[in-house]
């Protein structure tokens, strides 16, 4: 744009001066002649680069997902192809179920078992439950006869001190405590038994019968659904729609749980289309401006787009979390950039971007209209000069 004004520039100076010589061309106009051109680009461009600021790094960016399986087996189905176009849930690769669908099998089968074993222990647990009570029972006649033992051994012991009672009788009551407190403890004994085999946990720290089988059950279902789960993982759905690139996952081969491992590359359809601008370019930027980008996928055609968002930060707004001190010294890096992400409208709204392509773009935002113009007219020659392929080979 800057040698076309020149060129209208010298066309006009060549009319004034040469071919009307309306005025003489002395040192003096010639001085004249060469500082304009000079001062007035370099004020247009220094006015462009603030009212429609211009950017030659603007790329397209996808997500990208690493394709890893949740489940580690033989792959015997790959049904897409390199490059194909999927939508949100299509096939992508199946491994072989039938090792998932034995473990289910065996689940199903061990399932029943377990729960006989459940209802048999709820058995026990209910006869032990009968001979605690009886155990229970047991002691509280005890607990009767013991109490008049006592007295009976106290009543005796005095009528004896007195010599109002005999020695045999006194030494009668007290065989019949030692007996009654010889029974009570082994009722005691037999009722702890009982709570030990029903409680959850018995004194040499082994689970009861029925505690070990509700939870053998318990752990058999969950295993169950952990195995249908696998089951169902052994075909594997598109996340999103997108492209399968750079496919080389075969039947036969196998598909391993690593995430360092990835069987294969899925770009998603939806992506980014960002101006990367330095910080002092973008100071009247501002969302919903009207922006235009020149790609190289695409030359001589321009892409009319609308501003988003800014995205407002960058690397250099961030001091890694360490227990160090953070490193504030002075580095010789380069300012950091912003983004500011484009949305494309109009009649390119659906036009293909392929991820990775980049070209130059503008924004014209609402100041300085009046010279929007020479940047459409400097992005469209740039844009044209994208024809050219400047190789030897």
């Amino acid at each position: 744009m800057e040698i076309l004004l020149l060129l209208i520039y010298s066309g006009i100076v060549w009319l004034i001066f040469f071919k009307f010589k309306l005025l003489p061309w002395n040192t003096v106009t010639q001085v004249i002649v060469y500082i304009i051109p000079v001062i007035a680009i370099s004020f247009l461009i220094l006015l462009l680069n603030i009212v429609a600021p211009s950017s030659h790094d603007v790329r397209v960016l996808n997500y990208n997902v690493e394709v890893v399986p949740t489940v580690t087996g033989k792959v015997i189905e790959v049904p897409v192809s390199p490059n194909q176009h999927v939508k949100k849930g299509d096939v992508l690769f199946k491994i072989d179920p039938e090792p998932f669908q034995l473990k289910i099998k065996a689940l199903e089968a061990r399932i029943p078992l377990l729960e006989a074993k459940v209802v048999s222990a709820k058995a026990y647990d209910k006869e032990l439950e009968q001979q605690i009570a009886a155990a229970s029972n047991n002691i509280s006649v005890i607990d009767a006869q013991l109490e008049l033992a006592v007295k009976r051994e106290q009543q005796n012991k005095e009528l004896a001190d007195l010599g109002a009672g005999s020695k045999f009788d006194y030494e009668q009551a007290q065989a019949n405590l030692k007996n009654l407190q010889a029974q009570k403890a082994v009722a005691e004994s037999q009722r702890l038994q009982y709570l030990q085999k029903i409680s959850a946990v018995s004194s040499d720290g082994e689970l009861s019968e029925i505690t070990q089988a509700r939870a053998d059950l318990e752990q058999a279902k969950a295993e169950l659904k952990e195995a249908q789960w696998r089951l169902s993982q052994t075909t594997y759905l598109a996340p999103a729609d997108g492209r399968v690139i750079n496919l080389q996952l075969r039947p036969g081969a196998m598909a391993v749980q690593l995430p360092l491992k990835p069987v294969m590359s899925f770009i998603e359809d939806e992506q980014w289309l960002v101006a990367l601008y330095k910080q002092n370019e973008i100071r009247y930027v501002q969302d919903g401006n009207i922006a235009e980008v020149a790609l190289k996928t695409y030359p001589n055609h321009i892409i009319k787009c609308k501003v988003q968002h800014i995205v407002w930060a960058n690397a250099q707004g961030q001091i890694t979390a360490s227990g160090k001190l953070p490193d504030t010294q002075e580095t010789h890096f380069e300012e950091g950039r912003f983004a500011v992400r484009l949305n494309v409208i109009g009649e390119d709204k659906d036009l293909f971007l392929a991820p990775g392509a980049v070209g130059q773009g503008a924004i014209y935002t609402e100041k300085g209209k009046i010279i929007h113009l020479v940047r459409k007219v400097i992005l469209r020659v740039g844009t044209k000069l994208d024809w050219l392929v400047p190789k030897l080979h």
